[in-house]
């Protein structure tokens, strides 16, 4: 048995069945919550802003595969070259 962080709501968590890094939520007030520590167990609040901060990370990923992309420009430069 263990206490949510956020709410303090006894939480009953089996020590065998849960594993570090596991992700739980608190029945209470629903917070998200994850499993640091199995032996006693362990709990923090997953705060909203990590999640923002993974969705910009993300966004940061897919702009990254612009790359590829050849820069305006460059294209038309080596044209003006073949036509001199």
């Amino acid at each position: 048995m263990t206490k949510c962080p956020e709410c303090d709501a006894e939480i009953d968590l089996d020590e065998d069945e849960v594993e570090d890094g596991e992700i739980v939520s608190c029945a209470e007030c629903d917070a998200e919550l994850e499993v640091t520590q199995v032996h006693p167990i362990h709990l923090i609040a997953i705060s909203e802003d990590d999640d923002d901060d993974e969705d910009e990370e993300a966004e940061v990923k897919i702009v990254g595969d612009d790359d590829d992309e050849e820069e305006p420009g460059i294209e038309d430069e080596e044209d003006d070259e073949d036509e001199e």
